[in-house]
């Protein structure tokens, strides 16, 4: 399928593998961002504290991210298409069961175990489109369409939770299950059969627990530290270190490691996956804060909410068609680099906490577009000079920095709010100081990236 008459373009057949496979990841982005628009409904009725709210988002991702690496490994030795498929029904069932949860560890639960479903679903799905595409300008657009319609499932969904909530915040978790139904049809019969697998091995089970525990303990020493002593806070993150610790000497002496530790001297994979830690925490954290600010602080519905934070959607329009321009003319480095200022400067603008919309507009354009100039440009850096047999792996490890960032921005934004002793402006306002460091920290780090192109240019020239 990846050889055609023109190489540069994707033929009809690969463009309909790539929508299915781009369905699944928007489903993703769609159920993520949907929740974050119902937390404050979530709250009312399941009476929630801010910190155990975060949970209902951060159980989802650190099962995601702690199993992801697992889903990499699985995808690479089962079978790509059989691993996208049977997870994606798992998926569509524990979706649906946090529909109907009464309490709130319910609820928790099932957002865990969606997130070991998605953790196994979605590095299959990338790593079909890296195995199938050839390097070059077929996978960068394949690429970029992936990476913008995850951003685009993402921005989108907080409309679509906001107009479902209204009706009932147990909607945001039927409605993927319908999505999730049409989705697996198409895939069983598009996706081609998987090939047998080249790769042998086993599975480092050790590796994924030691890694999930030392992210769950960590993100629970952020969250409480407001409410807990602080022997107890260096207790739960000392464990979380030490648990961290013992999964690198795994990976060491395993003989069928999770990561292979060589692969962690790619630099560019490197900063690709602190970028993405620091893009979608400030995002994640970002979104938090908007959403308990205009429902609770502004009154404002969660239509109204929703429809406001829509504009960050045009992402999902920039993203597969001005980012691939941009990338081919300028390279990743400089567009990275490019989305991450932009980032800053809409956290900025939003730190006077305008009443109304259009005091607001200029923060939800600019977040926009500067999610678009760097989400897919970050998926191409991560996956770059990296042996097809070892694809699955390192989107495995780009998608666990993507989940690891979205629950310790989360943590860190629930812990500076529950610190205040009720949610004012100024409570407001210090929360949002967190995604602006991390933007800004990330704008540094890609900056970091620039210089090994600039000198390869100057030795080009000479």
């Amino acid at each position: 399928m990846s050889s055609t008459v023109t190489p540069d373009r994707l033929t009809g057949r690969s463009w309909a593998v790539l929508f299915v496979l781009c369905g699944a990841i928007f489903l993703e982005g769609i159920d993520v961002s949907m929740m974050g628009v119902a937390l404050p409904s979530i709250r009312a009725e399941l009476g929630l504290s801010t910190g155990e709210l975060q949970w209902v988002v951060s159980a989802y991702a650190l099962s995601y991210g702690g199993f992801v690496l697992l889903g990499g490994r699985a995808a690479d030795l089962l079978g790509r298409r059989r691993m996208f498929v049977g997870w994606l029904v798992v998926f569509l069932l524990f979706s649906g069961l946090g529909g109907f949860a009464e309490e709130g560890w319910v609820l928790i639960l099932a957002r865990f175990a969606t997130g070991v479903a998605a953790a196994f679903m979605t590095p299959a799905g990338l790593s079909i489109i890296t195995t199938t595409y050839p390097e070059g300008p077929q996978r960068n657009k394949a690429l970029l369409v992936y990476a913008g319609t995850a951003a685009g499932g993402f921005s989108l969904g907080m409309v679509t939770g906001g107009l479902l909530t209204t009706i009932d915040w147990r909607w945001v978790f039927f409605a993927p299950v319908l999505v999730s139904a049409v989705i697996l049809a198409a895939a069983i019969a598009l996706i081609p059969r998987d090939a047998q697998p080249a790769k042998r091995g086993g599975f480092d089970l050790a590796g994924a627990f030691t890694l999930t525990g030392a992210m769950l303990l960590l993100v629970a020493a952020v969250v409480r530290a407001p409410d807990v002593a602080l022997a107890q806070t260096l207790v739960t993150a000392v464990a979380g270190t030490a648990l961290l610790a013992a999964f690198i000497a795994i990976e060491r002496r395993v003989s069928s490691p999770l990561v292979r530790l060589g692969l962690l001297r790619n630099s560019s994979l490197i900063r690709a996956n602190l970028g993405a830690i620091l893009l979608v925490g400030s995002f994640v954290g970002f979104q938090f804060i908007t959403v308990l600010y205009l429902q609770e602080l502004r009154d404002w519905s969660e239509w109204k909410t929703g429809l406001a934070l829509m504009v960050i959607g045009i992402d999902s329009v920039l993203a597969p068609t001005l980012t691939p321009w941009l990338v081919n003319r300028f390279g990743n480095a400089r567009v990275v680099f490019g989305g991450f200022v932009l980032a800053t400067l809409a956290y900025v603008a939003f730190l006077p906490l305008g009443t109304t919309f259009a005091a607001m507009l200029p923060t939800f354009l600019l977040l926009g577009l500067g999610f678009a100039l760097a989400y897919g440009p970050l998926t191409i850096a991560a996956t770059d000079r990296v042996a097809e047999d070892e694809q699955g792996l390192a989107s495995g490890v780009l998608t666990t920095s993507f989940q690891f960032g979205a629950a310790l921005g989360l943590a860190v934004v629930a812990a500076v709010l529950a610190a205040a002793d009720e949610l004012t402006i100024d409570a407001f306002r210090n929360g949002l100081l967190v995604p602006l460091a991390a933007a800004g920290l990330g704008a540094l780090i890609a900056l970091g990236g620039l210089r090994p192109a600039v000198r390869n240019q100057m030795a080009a020239k000479g």
